[in-house]
């Protein structure tokens, strides 16, 4: 309290004037509004009585200076003066005291004067735009990272330039061999309820031989790089973009930059030319697992051998159903990595942003794989293919 009586003799006192006159009431502040002096004209302000007043204008242009206890003074003025229905303004010469006083009123500007948004039918319109302009924004950024991995080795840059095998090979054991277990048995089992059900079907006519070639046809064209396209993007999808969003997060992105070398090439190059060469094969593989369920399920449901169903397949099934399959699978993965990538790129510096870009990432990749799906097999059919 010494310090403050002491600041006070040097100073001055902050004073607060109240003058009544047919306008309304002007109030006048001198000496310095800050936090050490303003208990006293808070104390003034709170036992004046403001009622029967049409106008309340403070001027603070005496003041010797005004920090933010000031300020927000000012605003609980502010407020007692309009809540009472009386028109309230501030004066003062200084444009950085005004500005202050401005801040802090926008600040504790009740949300009810906010505009409220009412519901029209522009809303969907703007909404439309905004995904518009964010997938204009994803394929630039996929076509940039699409050009970049088009460069392969030479993308790295700086002192780590060359083709990084073992990173390639410790993408592949990670997306390919380690998925094996997983798209086997999935394939296996789709083959067997496609070969049950097709079998099920065609006794009532007499003809289950045609329920091999069903599976035949159905799995070599679609349902193998399919379902293996969507089990990589669950699972290598998720997984690419989880990598390079914590990578972003960490700000080890940036690091590799500041160490002169192309985030393209040395982390998404691997991961995109990994995922080219495990989805066809594992498209390859989810055939084999997909008509051995098959052969299973006819061999105990129906009764034909293993040679009989082999026989009855090869005799049936052209070679190019299985060319239709594996042609689909590097685009496939393409378009998996590209969305992968983006979407991890795109990760803030937030846990619930890395998990809503995983989230969208694998939701994207599997939709934008069952529409080119869908593009393939018009195209091919259109090709009597």
């Amino acid at each position: 309290m010494d310090t403050v009586d002491h600041l006070a003799k040097l100073v001055g006192p902050a004073k607060v004037d109240f003058q009544r006159n047919t306008d309304g009431v002007l109030v006048t502040a001198s000496g310095p509004w800050t936090i050490a002096f303003i208990e006293e004209v808070d104390d003034d302000i709170r036992a004046f009585s403001i009622e029967g007043s049409a106008k309340l204008v403070l001027n603070t242009t005496a003041a010797t200076q005004l920090d933010t206890s000031g300020a927000w003074l000012i605003e609980r003025l502010r407020q007692r003066v309009e809540e009472a229905g009386i028109a309230f303004s501030h004066e003062d010469d200084e444009p950085r005291r005004q500005q202050l006083v401005d801040v802090i009123h926008r600040r504790e500007r009740p949300e009810t004067d906010a505009p409220t948004q009412t519901k029209s039918w522009r809303g969907p319109i703007v909404r439309l735009g905004e995904i518009g302009i964010e997938f204009g924004r994803d394929l630039m950024t996929a076509l940039y990272i699409l050009g970049s991995s088009v460069r392969g080795p030479s993308s790295n840059g700086g002192s780590g330039r060359g083709l990084r095998v073992m990173s390639i090979l410790n993408q592949i054991d990670q997306m390919g061999w380690r998925a094996v277990p997983v798209v086997f048995v999935m394939s296996f089992l789709i083959g067997a309820i496609i070969a049950q059900q097709g079998a099920y079907q065609m006794q009532a006519y007499g003809e289950e031989l045609l329920a091999i070639s069903l599976v035949g046809i159905l799995h070599f064209r679609e349902v193998g790089v399919l379902l293996t396209s969507i089990m990589v993007a669950g699972r290598s999808g998720s997984a690419i973009t989880a990598e390079i969003g914590t990578m972003k997060m960490r700000e080890e992105i940036d690091a590799l930059q500041v160490m002169g070398l192309n985030p393209v090439g040395v982390l998404l190059f691997p991961r995109l030319l990994a995922i080219m060469i495990c989805l066809p094969i594992l498209t390859l593989l989810s055939n084999i697992a997909g008509i051995m369920g098959a052969m299973v399920v006819m061999d105990i449901y129906v009764g034909i051998t293993p040679s009989q169903f082999i026989t009855t397949l090869t005799e049936d099934i052209s070679p190019r159903h299985l060319a239709v399959g594996l042609a689909k699978a590097p685009v496939m993965a393409l378009i998996i990595g590209l969305v992968a990538a983006v979407e991890g790129l795109k990760v803030g510096g937030s846990s619930e942003s890395l998990g809503q870009r995983t989230t969208a990432a694998v939701v994207k990749s599997i939709f934008l794989v069952i529409v080119v799906d869908g593009l393939f097999t018009i195209f091919f059919s259109a090709m009597n293919f």
